[in-house]
């Protein structure tokens, strides 16, 4: 099975061929011009990651704090991660690189506050 994905990791944004077996297991890529896109190729078509960026309540103000997860995290997860997310409040001060959640739903990614508030 053959599946065409455009390469993230730089600007250049190569069209790949990715040849995938009927089970799912990567066989190949073409197109790439470097090999990261053929990494790239395989992670997105086996198990892909995402970084996750919000805003959170903070708690006696009406400006929301900003967070991101620390590592990407998989694709699937990300609608989970929100709804946890969506439970979460901070009190003030917090800095940025504080660890809001830590560990997130064991996905490896902390929670982390990405500006001072």
């Amino acid at each position: 099975m053959d599946k065409i994905i455009t390469c993230i990791n730089c600007p250049v944004g190569c069209r790949m061929t990715v040849q995938l077996s009927d089970e799912g297991v990567f066989l190949s890529a073409a197109g790439n011009t470097c090999p990261r896109g053929a990494k790239y190729a395989e992670q997105e078509c086996t198990k892909p990651l995402r970084m996750i960026t919000a805003v959170i309540p903070v708690s006696g103000s009406s400006r929301p704090l900003s967070v991101k997860t620390s590592a990407p995290v998989p694709k699937d997860r990300i609608r989970e991660i929100m709804r946890v997310l969506a439970e979460v409040s901070v009190d003030t001060p917090v800095a940025a690189g504080d660890i809001i959640v830590r560990n997130i739903l064991n996905s490896g990614a902390d929670i982390v506050a990405t500006r001072n508030l």
